[in-house]
This record gives structure tokens, sequence and C-alpha cells, in this order.
């Protein structure tokens, strides 16, 4: 059923049935999914979960069903939660078959299919609620952004289990939408206000091999910031209301830089809006340009990037600097301690650079793909599994946290379970899809992205290729890329990333030195390669410091640390409070060190100053005699670690002195 449409010179991912990690750092996450994350979220989609928020997720689509009377109850695109969760699902399965888990799932399917209209139309809220407003409040209600994250799970589902029965009810899902929307004289000619289904459908051609989802998808795009503008006519339409405030007359119409609607998406420059619908609409921006050689749309999903990655983004990879619609502000406003950096935004962050590097493999998307994915996505998920961050700060006072109402969205641990939950399972379904983030190919080219320990098999230039990638990262500097074996003749290229946090990057083939030709941070080595032939690779690992551009004044005089793709932070657990007392000397050595807390991790150790009160019996707030310096010996643990430990203060961000 699938499509091999693909564009010469273009890499594509390599399929995730195709890779086996055999990564310690890696496999541990995946196995977590698998093993707790999955059989947990389970329990939380059906309120199982003591003390935990209910997610009204499965009861709401058996009342859909008919198979229990009651009220919808939750967010109006909960339904979401449970597509979200088989997804992850059909990539656990791809991964490692489980007959249990398939059966759980097959039942999870029925149930939702049993609540499909017979138009195709599905969407809890609107069927127990309010079913004849289907389709008039889009900027609200999120039907399409619900649809496209069904899609995603159909396809994934279909891919590691060749079962089409949730595959079929995301079609007819498909073919109502493609019925309801497009330029025809008695279609709505408008869009959702969250963006998802556009990258969905991209996934649905390529599975299916139908042309109308591409199109339906590039209709969309397009449609976004057209004038009239629809959003503002959607709101004229239903009297200039909204879905929060039911009842309520507004004055003003929905604001279209909140939904990237402000101008067509071939004309936008700036990251503006709320950050998780921006990223997914560039990912598909990013997928049109692909599938339709689209230079136009290709060269604004580039300068969509320069201006988020160079101007708006986190050194940890995160983006969405405001909690005021969980949005992008203005260039170089990145604030420390009220920051948004939702985990979603992050993991729709990946979802744009692999689709960039299949355009151009250009060191910078791989880069920010490992930033975000070894820092902010993981920190979203506490080492146990069941305990999850939303809201990914670069620094935590706790007391401020419950004290400060400009903070309470900051939380000081993370939490069991979200009315809100759509990050949870967004972590889960790409954690346990980790292997296809990996490798990008073409026909005579493998690209080697991250340095995750895998095996591969693929065709490159004909031949029959399997490929052994051993890594000692996120800890060690030495990676090999092994051609375990390789059919025939004919030479091939292996391209490996030389990651712009390692200062001195050296290379030996099959034991002998080698200087490749560097382009666009990527090392390629061509050759006629034979089986057991190795590339080994060696990174630096030395602790670094970090500094903001200038006009970031949140971080005026502070400096991070980097060790590898960890990006460092100071806990109250680690260092004592209060954070802001301390600094870090210019001079001052960074050192790593081997330590056995929070699984085994490398930390970062310096000695440091922390000033205190020249008077502690002085209880006055402000005092002319100035603080004094004491020696501190500080110590940094990597960020996507914090919050499993004692509860507590911490920063990312510290003064050098």
């Amino acid at each position: 059923m699938e499509t091999t449409n693909r564009r010469p010179g273009l890499s594509h991912p390599v399929e995730l049935k195709h890779v086996r990690l055999n990564d310690p750092y890696w496999q541990s996450y995946v196995e977590l999914v698998n093993d707790t994350i999955i059989p947990y979220q389970w329990e939380a989609l059906n309120d199982r979960v003591p003390d935990a928020e209910p997610s009204h997720c499965i009861r709401n689509f058996r009342i859909a069903a008919g198979l229990e009377a009651g009220d919808f109850a939750g967010l109006v695109f909960q339904d979401t939660d449970l597509y979200k969760w088989l997804e992850a699902v059909g990539y656990s399965l791809t991964n490692k078959p489980n007959g249990d888990l398939e059966r759980l799932a097959d039942e999870a399917i029925e149930l939702l299919a049993s609540a499909q209209l017979e138009d195709g139309y599905l969407n809890t809220y609107f069927t127990i609620r309010n079913p004849q407003a289907r389709w008039t409040n889009l900027t609200d209600c999120h039907e399409m952004y619900a649809a496209g994250h069904l899609i995603e799970a159909a396809v994934a589902y279909y891919r590691g289990t060749g079962k089409t029965k949730l595959l079929d009810v995301a079609r007819r899902v498909a073919d109502h939408i493609d019925r309801r929307f497009g330029p025809g004289e008695r279609q709505i000619q408008g869009y959702d206000g969250h963006q998802e289904i556009e990258l969905a459908l991209v996934k649905l051609y390529e599975a299916t091999g139908e042309r109308c989802y591409l199109e339906l998808a590039g209709f969309l795009i397009d449609e976004r910031g057209q004038e009239p503008n629809f959003l503002h006519r959607e709101w004229e339409a239903r009297g200039r209301t909204s879905y929060w405030n039911p009842g309520v007359v507004q004055s003003k119409p929905p604001a279209p830089e909140y939904h990237q609607a402000h101008k067509p998406v071939r004309e936008q420059e700036v990251a503006v809006g709320h950050a998780v619908r921006a990223v997914y609409m560039y990912t598909a921006m990013a997928d049109l340009a692909l599938h339709n050689d689209d230079s136009e749309l290709l060269e604004a999903c580039r300068r969509l990037w320069a201006n988020m990655i160079g101007k708006q983004m986190y050194v940890t990879g995160s983006i969405g600097s405001t909690p005021h619609g969980e949005a992008f502000t203005f260039d170089y406003d990145l604030p420390n301690d009220t920051n948004y950096s939702e985990t979603c935004a992050s993991i729709g962050l990946i979802f744009f650079a692999r689709r960039m590097l299949q355009v151009e493999p250009k060191g910078e998307y791989a880069d920010v793909m490992e930033r975000a994915l070894y820092n902010t996505v993981t920190a979203g998920i506490g080492l146990d599994g069941k305990h999850y961050f939303y809201v990914n700060p670069m620094e935590v006072w706790p007391a401020a946290s419950s004290g400060n109402p400009g903070r309470h969205h900051i939380k000081a641990t993370r939490q069991k379970w979200y009315g809100c939950a759509c990050c949870p399972p967004n972590a889960a379904r790409l954690l346990v899809s980790a292997g296809q983030y990996v490798y990008t190919s073409n026909s005579n080219t493998l690209y080697t992205h991250l340095y995750i320990g895998s095996e591969t098999e693929l065709e490159l230039s004909g031949r029959n290729v399997r490929i052994r990638l051993e890594s000692g990262l996120p800890w060690n500097g030495n990676a090999s890329l092994e051609v375990a074996s390789a059919d025939g003749s004919g030479s091939f290229t292996l391209a490996l990333r030389v990651p712009s946090w390692s200062a001195a990057t050296t290379f030996r083939v099959n034991g002998a030195d080698e200087q490749p030709v560097i382009r666009d941070g990527y090392a390629y080595f061509t050759r006629d390669w034979r089986s057991g032939d190795c590339i080994d690779a060696q990174f630096d690992m030395t602790p670094r410091r970090i500094y903001a551009h200038p006009q970031v004044r949140a971080n005026a005089g502070r400096v991070a640390l980097q060790r590898g793709p960890f990006v460092y932070c100071f806990e109250e657990t680690d260092n004592g409070a209060p954070l802001a007392s301390l600094s870090l000397p210019a001079d001052a050595e960074l050192t790593s060190a081997w330590d056995e807390s929070l699984g085994g991790i490398f930390v970062i150790e310096a000695k440091g100053i922390r000033t205190v009160a020249a008077n502690e019996i002085d209880a006055s707030l402000y005092r002319g005699d100035p603080p004094v310096r004491t020696p501190a010996k500080l110590r940094a643990v990597p960020y996507t670690m914090w919050g499993n430990r004692e509860h507590g203060e911490m920063q990312v961000w510290i003064r050098e002195s």
C-alpha cells in the first residue's frame, strides 16, 4: 500500500522497522516507555491513577459509542490523548511485538471505531455535547487537530502491526474532511486553529499513495493567512463568541499572529504565536516542500528556522518564552524564571529539524534535533516514567512557584498527570520511535545524524548493506560505524555528523587516521566499502562554557555549562540555597567526574564563590555593607535529570565572576 514517491537526491528516514537500537542510554528510555509509561498512561486514560487529575478520555469514547450514559468531560480535544497513546503503541510493537499490548490496543481501536459516525466524523465532544456545531468553531475547538493525531496513530499502528482497522477509520475521517474543506463553492475555505492535521495528512499520503491527502494538506497550509482572514470570518459567523467564554460577546476577534495566520505562510519570516502550533505547521511546510519540490515553501522554512533557532530558542533546545498563549514573544526575549518551553514544542522542533535534514543535510538541523532530544524532551519525563513536566523552565525557585501568581506555571516537581495531558503521551511516542531519527539515506549515501547505538539494513548504490553503529554517548566521546555486511561491489558514501559541541573531532578508517571532506557539518567517506570496514570517531567531551548573545538580557553576565550533548544545571541538592548567591569565576577550571547518583552520570565540578551577608544578624532588607565572598564547591548535573531527587531550587545559567 505504501508509496515510494520520493524525489531523487533527497534523503528519507530509515524506517523504524529497519533500525534496531542497542544503545544503553536510549534503550533504557525505550524500555521505560514499553514497560512503564504505556501501561501507566493507559491507567491514566481510564482514570485509575490515584491522586492524579482525571482524563475522562476512555469514558468519553464509551459514551459517544453508546456503551455508557453520561456527559462529555475534559477538554474539547481530549480524544488526542488516546490517539497519541495508540501511536506510541504502534511504535512499541514495531520495535518489540507484544501480544497482550496489541490485544489491548485492538480493543481501544474497536471502541473508537464504534464512536465513528456514518459520514466518517469522529470527535467525542461534538458527538456527545453539540452535534449541530460541528465545523463551526475551528479556531477554538481543534477538530482537525484531533483528527490529525488520529491519522498519525493509524499510520504508526499500521506500520507496526500491518493491521488496517485504525487506518480505515482514519481514512474515513480524512475523506470526510476532504469533502468539507477546499476551494470548492460548497466547501469551507478555512483551516484549524491548531495545526497538526497538515503533517498527518502527508503521512497518510505516504502510507496509502492517495494524492488527495497531500493536496488537502497543501490547501490547508496555503489557505492560512489569506485575506479575508478565515478566523475573523468564522468569529463573525458565530456571533463574535468563543468556546472558552460561552455566551460572552467579544470586542476583539482572534489574534491571527497567535495562530500563524497573520500573513500567508510563504511570506512569513519570524516565528510568532503558539509555539507548538508553529513548529507543527513548519513541519508540514517542509513535508510539502519535499514532496512537491516547492522552492518557495522551502525558502520560507529556512527563514523561519533561522529566526527561531538564531533568536528565540533556549540553550536546552526549548521554545516558547511566555506562558501567555504558550508562545514566542520577540527576538532575544528569553527569560529564565518564567519561560514556558512546553515539552510538546521541543518535540515539534525535532519533527521540523528531521524534515529539513531530508531536504539538505546540514549539521545545524541535527545539532538542534539532538539538543532538544537530549535535554528538553527527556526532562519532560521523570526517571520513574510516572511523573511529567509540561513546562521546562531554566530556573526554579519553589517558593515563587507557589507564592507568585506569575510563576504558578513553573512546577518544582513533575506531576502525575494533567487535565491537558498533551505532553506525556507526546513524549512517549517520540522516545519509543527514536530509532527513526538516527539516519536518513538516499540512493548512495547514508547520513548518521544522532550517535545512538543501533543496527540498520538498507540498500546503497544497489547493494544490500548492514550497518552497525556503536556509541559511547552521551557520557563518552567514542563512536564507530561498521559495515557489518555488504554484498556486491561499488562505492557508496557514509556521512557522519560532526557535532558542533565537539571542539576537536578525529576520524580513523580501519585503524588509520583519515581527514575526510567536511561539508555543512558532515564528514563524508566514499569508497567501495567491504564487510568489516569501520569508521571510528572521537569527539571532544571537555566541559565547556556557553554564553548568550549580548541582547539576551536575562543572561547578561551569566554562563551555562555543556558536556557533550548535555546542557547542565545546578540544583539546591548539590549546592545549597539560594542558588542566586553562587557565581563561577571566569578562570575556574571545569572538571568532569563520574557519579553513581541518578543511575550513573558525569557531573561537572568547579571552584566557585558564594556571597553571604556581611552581617547575618542584620535583618535589614537593604544595607550599606557589601556581601562577603566565600569559597564554594559547585556541582552541576545534566538538565534533563533535574527534579529527580530532593525538592529544591534549580538554575541553568550562573553568574560569572
